[in-house]
């Protein structure tokens, strides 16, 4: 096992790497000082507690760590993570500005017809809705027709919300954010501004925590998802697929997973 000085705790902005990697394809990878291939992570910062930026303005949280370890166990690279908004984000890859995401992403087929995913998941997530409490009217994705709901363009909860609305009777008022912050998704759900949201329920919890919100979960999940770290489909994307998949699996046989998982979000929310 490689022992290192991470850089990778450090929170990169996007449009200070853009410049430098604009002129980078894979076969012109950045190298570290120590020689590694740089491989340029991009995950949110404000998407608790999976990826987002602490009190000192470093990226942390469970996909954060997962990297961690993986970039631990692989010798010849180096792992840096980029904070990267949502609706920039699979931008950020196909122009690669950033070389993987480790972001909560789910294994959609639509994703997979354009992305590379890691066969190996390494969360387990599920897909609930969230009202201002005591409201009692909104229990199932039913009950969302005709109603105000909060969106992050490109998510696999929106894109569950737009698939469901070429079929609903009254489709769902979809609120696309202008912000891409969850939280002040929630805060308007809170608000009154808008009527839910849909999201996971892990990371509802955590904001609801960190700012008292007046909102809560309801029902039961409407889906669940495994989630994939997530690489252009490419030669190189093969190649570090190639090379993480058998890592996940000895993160997720040792227990590495298991213990990150139960650290960040309080269960084990392990695939399979």
């Amino acid at each position: 096992m490689k022992r290192k000085h991470y850089l990778a705790g450090s929170l990169f902005l996007l449009l200070g790497v853009s410049g430098a990697l604009s002129g980078c394809s894979s076969k012109e990878a950045a190298t570290s000082a120590t020689g590694d291939q740089v491989i340029l992570v991009g995950t949110q910062n404000d998407y608790p507690p999976f990826a987002f930026a602490d009190d000192n303005n470093e990226l942390t949280g469970y996909d954060v760590e997962v990297v961690k370890e993986i970039d631990e166990k692989l010798d010849g690279y180096t792992f840096e993570f980029v904070a990267v908004p949502w609706d920039s984000m699979f931008l950020a890859l196909e122009s690669n500005k950033i070389q993987a995401i480790a972001d909560q992403v789910a294994k959609t087929p639509e994703r997979q017809e354009k992305y590379l995913f890691t066969d190996e998941s390494y969360f387990a997530s599920q897909t609930v809705i969230a009202v201002e409490k005591g409201r009692e009217d909104i229990q199932t994705i039913e009950d969302l027709e005709g109603k105000k709901v909060g969106a992050l363009a490109g998510d696999s909860y929106t894109l569950l919300l737009e698939e469901y609305n070429k079929k609903a009777a009254q489709p769902i008022d979809l609120k696309y954010s202008e912000s891409g912050n969850p939280s002040e998704i929630l805060q308007d759900v809170q608000n009154g501004r808008i009527d839910a949201y849909v999201n996971d329920p892990i990371m509802i919890n955590a904001v609801l925590e960190k700012n008292d919100l007046g909102v809560e979960v309801v029902g039961q999940p409407l889906v669940n998802d495994d989630m994939g770290i997530v690489l252009k489909q490419e030669e190189e994307g093969e190649k570090l697929k190639a090379l993480i998949d058998p890592v996940l699996e000895e993160l997720k046989q040792d227990g590495t997973l298991a213990e990150l998982s139960e650290k960040w979000t309080g269960g084990e929310y392990i695939p399979e």
